[in-house]
This record gives structure tokens, sequence and C-alpha cells, in this order.
């Protein structure tokens, strides 16, 4: 029997993550046994502080650890049935996972429209990918109007709905999205989620999304996961993980008192009902 974590969905998950650990450098144990799933057309938010293990989760699905000198040393990642650890990120892409990174990391000294039509470079027929650009532009309308323009002249924002946008054209039916909020203006942030949404919506796409805004996250996904120092320590639907009192304290900003961790807090209330 898998010791992996299910979102309630009747339909069988298109990814699953089971019980990963994630070493760097043949040192440094970054992951401790990491459960997942996603299911297809679903927005799965993953949450947690600075360092709680995100982002490597991501780079492990996407297999981008090995330009990170890490590597997955334990457990499985099966994407519709078939493992794919041994896999090359190009191999990813051709399969429909596409990774957003976090940072945006656009190529500054191309156009927003050269930038791109580099995501579509897997792609061969080239009316497709105009039909796509279009798409592109009409989820993005600020960036047709900014495709002329060198990508290191454009907005944080701007540059995070172009490195989107450069996703997609890969026609991508998974999306791995880290840190998207990540220094852009609130007002920008919920335009950037509510195209998110849109995509999800009418596109049928599926998005992982890291985020330290959990707020914001938890008001557009629907099952969501919670990471701390390279564990999931609390996972569920989306509502509820926003209705959750601990929750609410530890990530939403709500409630006083000096913070530990969010583990510490649920092993210390563990203990308090054993000698109630």
């Amino acid at each position: 029997m898998t010791d992996t974590r299910t979102a309630p969905n009747s339909a069988p998950p298109v990814l699953v993550v089971n019980g990963i650990e994630v070493i760097y450098n043949h040192v440094i144990l970054v992951l401790k046994g990491v459960s997942l799933q996603l299911h297809e057309k679903g927005i799965v938010a993953l949450l947690g502080g600075n360092g709680a293990g995100k982002t490597t989760t991501l780079r492990a699905i996407s297999n981008l650890l090995k330009g990170e000198r890490g590597e997955v040393t334990k457990g499985s990642i099966v994407l519709r049935g078939e493992p794919i650890q041994n896999l090359t990120p190009s191999d990813m892409v051709k399969r429909g996972v596409v990774q957003v990174m976090e940072g945006r990391h656009c190529f500054a000294h191309l156009t927003i429209e050269e930038n791109l039509l580099t995501g579509a470079y897997t792609r061969k027929d080239k009316g497709e990918v105009a039909a796509n650009l279009d798409k592109v532009y009409n989820y993005f309308p600020r960036l047709k109007t900014r495709r002329t323009s060198q990508a290191a002249y454009t907005s944080g924002g701007e540059q995070q709905m172009c490195a989107i946008g450069r996703a997609l054209m890969a026609n991508p039916s998974i999306i791995l999205l880290d840190e998207p909020s990540m220094g852009l203006a609130p007002q920008i942030v919920e335009e950037v989620f509510n195209i998110v949404k849109d995509l999800n919506a009418k596109e049928g796409t599926t998005f992982l999304l890291a985020e330290q805004n959990t707020n914001m996250a938890l008001k557009y996904a629907d099952y969501g996961y919670i990471m701390e120092s390279g564990r999931v320590v609390m996972d569920g639907a989306a509502a509820d993980l926003a209705n959750n009192e601990d929750v609410k304290e530890f990530y939403l900003g709500v409630g006083g008192g000096e913070r530990k961790s969010f583990k510490d807090v649920k092993s210390y209330k563990r203990r308090k009902r054993w000698l109630a």
C-alpha cells in the first residue's frame, strides 16, 4: 500500500509523487518523503515559507534537479502511469509538463514576442504556433502591446506574464508555476492569478503552483499541501485549509504570539490533548 496523500477526486491522478527524498551535492537532504497528487484540470497549491522545499519539489517533477547538483534518491514520480525520474527536461516538455521558474527568467535581450516563440521550440507546425501566439496574446493583451519591446525594459508583471505565456507556447497540459507573486504589486498578483484561473477553466490546463502568498494561493486553488523543512505537514481542500485555525495563525497572519513552527505547534497541541 502506497503512502500517497490524495486529493478528493474520483478520476485517477495525472501525476503521483510518492515518498520522494532529494539530496543535493550527495550530502544535503532537502526533501524527506514528500508525497502529493495532481488531478487533471486541477489547481494545486504547494505552500510554505522560504526553504520549505517547494522549489525542489517542482524541480524534481520537471527533472531540472541535475542542473543544481540534486537528485531524487528515494520514492517515485509517475506521470500518467509512467515513471519519469530518468527523463530529460525536454522529454518532460514533450509530455506536456513545463516549469515556469521562480524570478521569471526572461531572455533580457530578446523582445517579448521572441521570448514567447522560444517556448515553441519543440513544435513543428508553424500554423499551430501562430495560433498559439494569438491565444497567448488573447490571455495577456498587455504582452501584445509590448511585443516589440526588449524584455529587459518591461515591468516585473509583464515579465511574469511573458514567462507564463512562453510556457503556454509549448501547449502544455501541466504547468509547474514557481512563486508567481514574487516581487509583484498586489494588483498585478491578482491579475496573474485571475489569468491562471482563466487558463484552467477555459483551456483545461492543470497547475501545480509553489507559493508563499498562502492567502492568494488558497483563494484560487482547489487543493493545497503545506510544506515545512522538506516535508508535507498538512494537506486538504483549499477552502478547508483557509478556514483551519492553525493555518490561519501560521500562514495567513491571523492570531498573535511568538511563532515557532507549524510542526512544533501541532505537536504541542497533541501533547496538550493527551494531558487533558
